[in-house]
């Protein structure tokens, strides 16, 4: 216990990155993959001048800063309101 009554306690980095990833931002509702995944597809997009990012290549780029299974991002996709083309 410190001195102001309060205890002092340690967690170890990765619960606090599994806490951080499950806990929405209270700015804007969102969670860091679904921040990165916007993030992404917003740059890929740029790149692309404006045409719709192909869901692969969105994955690919996507893994090099979160580590999750295609149909984990299918799932994030969806909820995020983010829609194909259909074809």
């Amino acid at each position: 216990m410190t001195s102001d009554g309060f205890q002092d306690i340690s967690v170890p980095g990765e619960e606090i990155d599994a806490m951080l990833e499950t806990i929405p931002d209270v700015r804007d509702g969102l969670t860091r993959t679904e921040r990165i995944i916007l993030y992404v597809l917003h740059e890929t997009q740029r790149e692309l001048k404006g045409r719709n990012v192909p869901t692969v290549m969105l994955y690919g780029r996507v893994l090099e800063y979160v580590n999750l299974s295609e149909a984990e991002l299918h799932v994030y996709l969806d909820r995020l309101g983010v829609k194909g083309d259909g074809r």
